[in-house]
C-alpha cells in the first residue's frame, strides 16, 4: 500500500483536516451562528471570527451548490490519490500543491457530510469569511502556478550531445520543397 499512497501524501494534509475541523469545533462550540468575536476592538474592522455558514464554494461563492461541491471535493480527492503517486519526487511543487488541496477538499467535506454546509470563521476586511481548508485550497493553487511558472522558466539542462568531430551538434534546419 505504501507504494501506492506515500506516507507523506497523508502527513500534510493530515494536519490539514486535523487543523480545520478543530478551529471549526471551537467556533461551533463558543460562538452562536452569525456571532461576531475579536479580541480588542480597535482590531475588529480588520479582523475578527465571524460564525458563518457556507453552502457553496471557497469564500461564500456559488452558494446553495453543496451537494455538486461535495460530490466535486470526493472526485478531485480521489484524482489527487491516484496521480500523487506518478508525480516524480524531484517536482517539489506538484506534490506540495497537490497534499494542501487534498487536505483543505477533504476537511470541507467533512463539514457538507455532517452539517449540510462549511462552517467559516476567518473575516479580514471586507473580503469573504473563510477557514483553514479554503486557505489551504487557495495556497495548493497558488503554488502550483508557481511550480509549473518556475519549471517553465528553468532553462533546459540537458546540453546538446557533440557531434562526431567533437563539436556540438545543431539542429538541422527544415528543407522546403
Amino acid at each position: 500500500m505504501r507504494k501506492y499512497f506515500p506516507e507523506y501524501l497523508y502527513f500534510l494534509p493530515g494536519f490539514i483536516v486535523f487543523l480545520d475541523q478543530y478551529t471549526k469545533f471551537l467556533v461551533r462550540s463558543n460562538l452562536d451562528y452569525l456571532e461576531m468575536w475579536s479580541p480588542w476592538p480597535w482590531l475588529e474592522p480588520y479582523a475578527r471570527i465571524w460564525h458563518w455558514h457556507n453552502t457553496g464554494a471557497s469564500f461564500g461563492m456559488f452558494q446553495g451548490m453543496g451537494t455538486v461541491f461535495a460530490i466535486l471535493a470526493v472526485i478531485v480527492s480521489l484524482g489527487i490519490m491516484v496521480y500523487f503517486p506518478m508525480v516524480p519526487r524531484e517536482d517539489w511543487t506538484m506534490r506540495l500543491a497537490l497534499a494542501l488541496e487534498l487536505g483543505g477538499a477533504v476537511g470541507n467535506l467533512i463539514d457538507r457530510v455532517q452539517f449540510g454546509y462549511v462552517t467559516d470563521f476567518i473575516s479580514v476586511g471586507r473580503f469573504a469569511v473563510w477557514n483553514v481548508a479554503d486557505a489551504s485550497i487557495t495556497l495548493g493553487v497558488v503554488v502550483m502556478i508557481a511550480g509549473v511558472w518556475m519549471k517553465e522558466r528553468k532553462p533546459n539542462s540537458s546540453p546538446t550531445p557533440p557531434a562526431e568531430d567533437g563539436e556540438p551538434s545543431l539542429p538541422e534546419e527544415p528543407h522546403g520543397g
